[in-house]
């Protein structure tokens, strides 16, 4: 199923993506005892990203070609930081640079998974029963403010419409663990992975980040890029206005969003 949150007559609701229509839900998406209501082409409504989180997870350096191209060692253990939940927009929408720090502003495309109920300190085994679904992310990072001007992640990853989410949250995705991940720059894939190659898994991660912190429903983990961003191209390649960049995971889908 395809869980959006979309926009009409100026009031905002989530909804369920049905071919070209759209059901609106009542209720709680996290709840099974929701209703689904009012029927909508697509073309009668403006489509957000799918949630506004109560927190966004990030994990760094969770694919072993990705760690090596940045000469960095393996983690040992997942390697967290937090995003701010205001960087986040849709498919769609616009990357703004930012004018403090526009000129190494690089793409990471990512798994990212919604989490469906109150998770803390749970076990490998019991995550799936936590997960809601699945999305296409894009963590937008700021080069120099991550390497050479701050000693950590945080404004790099977060300054605002830095965080593309979309199109939807795919609720069943047999199997997140072994999907085709691509990002494509201008046309052109640039990052060509599977999550299959990831460090550690999505069960593994989720339980990890439990141990760590409260995971509430909505909570977004980004699970980590894979090998080519700009970053470490020769010469190395930053995102510039005008720029389209896209996320496209095997049985989700694909966001798009252009560069201003």
């Amino acid at each position: 199923m395809k869980i959006v949150r979309f926009q009409n007559n100026n009031k905002k609701f989530y909804g369920k993506l049905v071919d070209d229509y759209v059901y609106k839900i009542e209720g709680n998406i996290f709840d099974d005892d929701y209703s689904i209501n009012d029927k909508f082409s697509k073309e009668e409504v403006e489509f957000l990203a799918p949630i506004n989180p109560p927190n966004i997870i990030g994990i760094g350096l969770n694919y072993k070609k990705h760690a090596k191209e940045l000469n960095e060692k393996l983690p040992e253990k997942p390697l967290i930081f937090l995003k701010a939940t205001t960087s986040i927009i849709g498919d769609g929408e616009k990357i703004v640079l930012p004018s403090i720090a526009p000129n190494k502003t690089d793409y990471e495309g990512e798994l990212a998974v919604v989490i469906g109920k109150e998770a803390k300190d749970i076990s490998v085994n019991e995550v799936n029963e936590y997960i809601f679904g699945y999305a296409c992310a894009n963590d937008i990072t700021a080069r120099d403010c991550q390497f050479e001007i701050d000693s950590q992640w945080a404004r790099s990853k977060s300054f605002d419409t830095f965080g593309p989410l979309g199109p939807w949250i795919e609720t069943e995705l047999t199997d997140p663990n072994n999907c085709e991940i691509k990002t494509i720059l201008n046309n052109q894939i640039v990052q060509d992975s599977n999550t299959s190659n990831m460090i550690f898994n999505i069960q593994e991660l989720v339980s990890y980040c439990s141990k760590n912190f409260t995971l509430n429903p909505g909570t977004v983990i980004l699970t980590g890029t894979p090998k080519g961003v700009g970053y470490n191209k020769k010469p190395p390649i930053f995102l510039k206005s005008g720029d389209k960049i896209e996320v496209e995971i095997e049985n989700i889908g694909r966001i798009t969003n252009i560069v201003k």
